[in-house]
């Protein structure tokens, strides 16, 4: 049988003052680490968008100017973007807080032989409050990598820009025998 008395008498504990200095820490670098995963995943989620903003574009949109002027823009923008906003996450209320999104762009820029398609999404600042207390320029000293830091925690949060180009919407023709 096991002597659990004396098991518990010899083990020595931790103390109890390093784990109450050491957990803030812990808890502050476990809230970076959340945040910069959060902008990773929002870098990706906007990359796979652009990719099927441009895709879609390319596909469905009109190379009469009549159509490209009319349904291209009232319709078929419209519905490229809202699809996009909901998969990038700003119809969901627990992916918009867990990412920190502001406000959400698309631009389709129709000029020249390529068409020109532009996601850009905007993020809040973190606002970690015990970290913004201070004076930025005591903080960073100039540092321009610091001053980055401390706008994007602080004061303007990131601005994710994803720049997609679609070629130009040649449909393939059906195919004809050459005797006929």
């Amino acid at each position: 049988m096991l002597n659990l008395h004396r098991f518990f008498i010899t083990r020595r504990g931790q103390a109890t003052t390093e784990m109450v200095l050491l957990f803030p820490v812990f808890i502050i670098f476990l809230l970076f680490i959340i945040k910069i995963a959060g902008l990773l995943v929002l870098n990706q989620k906007m990359q796979i968008a652009g990719t099927y903003a441009a895709r879609r574009f390319q596909l469905q949109s009109h190379t009469t100017e009549h159509f490209s002027r009319g349904w291209d823009r009232r319709y078929l923008v419209k519905d490229i973007q809202r699809k996009v906003e909901d998969y990038v996450g700003f119809n969901n209320a627990g992916m918009r807080q867990f990412l920190s999104l502001r406000d959400f762009n698309l631009d389709v820029n129709t000029e020249g032989d390529w068409v020109k398609i532009t996601l850009l999404a905007r993020t809040k600042p973190p606002r970690i409050n015990f970290l913004c207390n201070y004076d930025k320029d005591q903080v960073c000293d100039r540092d321009r990598y610091c001053l980055r830091g401390y706008n994007f925690l602080c004061e303007n949060g990131a601005q994710i820009k994803v720049i997609k180009y679609a070629g130009p919407n040649e449909r393939p023709l059906p195919f004809v025998r050459p005797e006929s």
